[in-house]
C-alpha cells in the first residue's frame, strides 16, 4: 500500500488565547496522512509554503504540540511540518511492538514529506524519540540530498549509543555507569503490564508538576493526552533498544548535523554526543544549560539554533 492523504483540511490561526479556528487565515492546516503499513498519522503545515521547509519530530511521552513554542518563534522563516508520529496524539495506535520498529518509524517521516513536501528539500528537527528516531532517517542514504540539514535534542541514534557504551564499558566505566544510571527507565519499560499501567495515574496537572520541578520554571504547556502518549508510546522502547544496543550498525549522515546538548539533561549524558564525530562528517555542537524540555522551557533559544544551523545549511 502507497502512502496517501486525506484530502479535508482545516485551518487555524494561532492567537494569544490558543488556536481558534478561523477560515481565511490558513495559518495552520492539518491533515491525515496514510502510511504503507495502514496507520493514520495526524499532520499540521504552520506558515508561508514559500519559505524553507522545515519538519519538526516530537518525543516520548509528547506529541506535536510540545513544539507549539519553538514554532511562534521560527513560523516566519520556515514553512512548518509537524505531525504526531504513530501512537501519540492523535495518529493511529499499532496493535504490534514491531510496528514501531526504526525502520518503519522512518517509513512514516517519508510518507509525510512526499504527501506534503513533494519534490521538495527539507530541514529536519527532533527531540528526544523524535530525534532518535530520525537519526534512522538521516542516515538512510535514500536521504541523501533531501534532508538539508538535522538539529538533534536529547536522541541519540541508538547504533552510535551502542557503540559508544561498548567503549565506555572497556575504558571509561564511570561514563558507562553514569549513562546506565540515567536510562533505568528503558528497563521498566519492558516490564509487559506494570509500565503501561503507570501512565494511567498521570493527569495533564500531575504531569506539568513534574515537568515544573525538572525544569525549575513554571507555567509550561501541559499535554492533555499525557496518560495515552505515554502508554502508547511505551512500544518505541520494546521495539528497538535491545535489537539496537546488541545488534548495533554502522550508520553514517547524510547531511550536516547539529547537536544541541542540554547540559542538565536529567535522561541522556551530554557525552554520548562525544561519538557523533564518527558518524557525521559536517557535525557542530552547541550547549543550553537547560534540562530534557529545553523545547519548552527555552524555546527562544532553542530555535535560534535551529534558525542558525538551517539558514546556514539552506541551498543558494
Amino acid at each position: 500500500m502507497e502512502c496517501g492523504i486525506d484530502p479535508n483540511a482545516l485551518y487555524y490561526e494561532i492567537t494569544a488565547n490558543g488556536k481558534t479556528i478561523k477560515g481565511d487565515s490558513m495559518q495552520v492546516q492539518t491533515y491525515w496522512i496514510s502510511t504503507q503499513d495502514k496507520q493514520k498519522l495526524y499532520a499540521k503545515t504552520w506558515g508561508n509554503a514559500e519559505n524553507p521547509a522545515l519538519v519538526l519530530v516530537h518525543g516520548y511521552p509528547d506529541n506535536q504540540e510540545v513544539w507549539e513554542p519553538i514554532i511562534e518563534q521560527l513560523i516566519s522563516k520556515f514553512y512548518i511540518i509537524t505531525y504526531d508520529v504513530r501512537g501519540a496524539g492523535q495518529s493511529s495506535v499499532p496493535k504490534r511492538i514491531r510496528d514501531y520498529a526504526l525502520a518503519r518509524l522512518s517509513l512514516d517521516l517519508e510518507c509525510v514529506v512526499n504527501e506534503l513536501l513533494p519534490n521538495r528539500n527539507f530541514h529536519l528537527a527532533a527531540h528526544d524519540w523524535g530525534s532518535i528516531q530520525s537519526w534512522e532517517s538521516v542516515t538512510e542514504p535514500k536521504f541523501k540530498n533531501r534532508i538539508l540539514s538535522y538539529t538533534t535534542m536529547s536522541g541519540p541514534c541508538l547504533d552510535h549509543a551502542a557503540f559508544w557504551m561498548r567503549e565506555q564499558f572497556l575504558h571509561e566505566k564511570p561514563k558507562f555507569f553514569k549513562q546506565l544510571f540515567k536510562s533505568w527507565y528503558i528497563v521498566a519499560f519492558q516490564l509487559p503490564f506494570l509500565a503501561p499501567t503507570v501512565w494511567h495515574f498521570f493527569s495533564p496537572q500531575r504531569w506539568g508538576a513534574i515537568l515544573t520541578q525538572l525544569e525549575k520554571k513554571k507555567g509550561l504547556p501541559l499535554n492533555q493526552n499525557i496518560a495515552k502518549d505515554g502508554e502508547h508510546g511505551i512500544g518505541l522502547y520494546r521495539a528497538n533498544f535491545l535489537p539496537r544496543l546488541t545488534r548495533p550498525r554502522q550508520r553514517y549522515a547524510v547531511c550536516p548535523v547539529q547537536a544541541v546538548v542540554l547540559l542538565r539533561d536529567k535522561f541522556v549524558s551530554p557525552e554520548l554526543i562525544d561519538e557523533v564525530p564518527k558518524w557525521a562528517t559536517d557535525f557542530e555542537r552547541v550547549e543550553v544549560d537547560a534540562n530534557h524540555w529545553a523545547v519548552l522551557s527555552q524555546p527562544q533559544e532553542i530555535a535560534q539554533y535551529i534558525q542558525t544551523f538551517a539558514l546556514k545549511n539552506s541551498e543558494s
